[in-house]
């Protein structure tokens, strides 16, 4: 296992060079002017745009553009994100933690609800809390983001005024953060304020999490409930569990020990990939709630034709990728002992 863990970290590099050839490539479409609009903030740099290509070296040979972006990329230097008014790298490390977060509020409740509704829809098949699993997976599954999530806007916040519009804390949290005496430990609200002993503070925090972690749990569950019933379903039928019904095992000990875990190998590659798009930025919905996280500044950064911050962005995505997939394979042989790393 160690030798798999090693030659997959070992590839990250490679991944990432190939992701920034292929990114900073695809910019070589555009004209150096329309280039070079990306690094204009004033009237003033607008009247000197060839002076800008020139200093920027947007008319020189792509290998050459490349060289000069990766050779800064290595020292850390990502460059000035004008969507965030911040350099990339101290942008990606203030937003990265609300992102991180509602992931985590998000993510566990995905695969648990998504298992436990397929696993119920499978072990009930066409009766009627089976339909009713399978209607509400297909609704989930079919309903844009964007709706459910201004739906949900327009309910909670708007009619019934329970939760807040935007944000991750509200304006007296505020309050809290900026104490000097506030000590932030992982830079996630919720749990920093929880170490802190601030009460009112982890509430307001758990009370904007809400509306955007429940439409994230709501779309994301339902392809992991139908993945989970057909799998299921088809494990059910096979020979090993009719043997072990034979023999006189137990019904539960056939469907949720046995028959399960085996249904359980597709939501682990399902599963790693919702947790991927999670944390490279779940856009749409940190854009709708106001959510201050890295698919919010994302969201921005392409609107405002921000180079330095989509580039930033997808090597984020990369790294992220990467490891989660490498996590994801290392799972398997938790799930399937058949597995082997040699």
């Amino acid at each position: 296992m160690t030798t798999f863990v090693l030659r997959r970290l070992v590839q990250l590099p490679f991944v990432l060079l190939a992701l920034t050839l292929l990114i900073v490539g695809l910019l070589q479409l555009l004209t150096p002017a329309e280039r070079a609009s990306a690094y204009i903030t004033n009237e003033q740099q607008a009247r000197n745009i060839d002076r800008i290509i020139e200093e920027r070296g947007l008319d020189k040979p792509y290998l050459v553009q490349y060289g000069r972006w990766l050779s800064s990329a290595v020292k850390g230097d990502l460059g000035f994100s004008k969507a965030s008014a911040k350099p990339v790298i101290d942008t990606i490390r203030e937003r990265l933690p609300a992102t991180i977060e509602l992931s985590l509020f998000a993510a566990v409740p995905i695969i648990l609800f998504g298992v436990w509704l397929g696993t119920l829809a499978a072990l009930n098949k066409d009766r009627f809390i089976d339909q009713f699993i399978r209607i509400f997976a297909t609704i989930g599954y079919s309903l844009p983001t964007f709706v459910l999530g201004i739906v949900l806007l327009v309910v909670f916040y708007g009619y019934l005024g329970w939760f807040p519009q935007a944000g991750n804390v509200g304006l007296t949290a505020l309050f809290d953060l900026a104490d000097p005496n506030f000590h932030r430990y992982t830079g996630l609200v919720t749990v920093d304020a929880l170490l802190n002993g601030r009460w009112s503070l982890l509430l307001d925090a758990l009370h904007h999490l809400v509306l955007p972690a429940l439409t994230l749990v709501i779309v994301s569950s339902a392809g992991i409930t139908m993945v989970m019933r057909a799998n299921l379903l088809d494990v059910l039928s096979s020979d090993f569990v009719r043997t072990a019904r034979a023999k006189g095992l137990p019904p539960r000990s056939i469907n949720l020990k046995h028959a399960r875990r085996n249904a359980l190998l597709p939501i682990v590659t399902l599963g790693g990939f919702t947790i991927i798009g999670l944390l490279s930025g779940s856009i749409i919905t940190e854009t709708i709630f106001g959510y201050p996280g890295i698919g919010q500044w994302a969201a921005t950064a392409a609107a405002q034709f921000d180079v330095a911050g989509i580039l930033g962005f997808a090597l984020l995505a990369a790294v992220i990728v990467v490891l989660i997939s490498t996590l994801n394979d290392l799972f398997y042989g938790l799930v399937d002992p058949r597995v082997r790393f040699d």
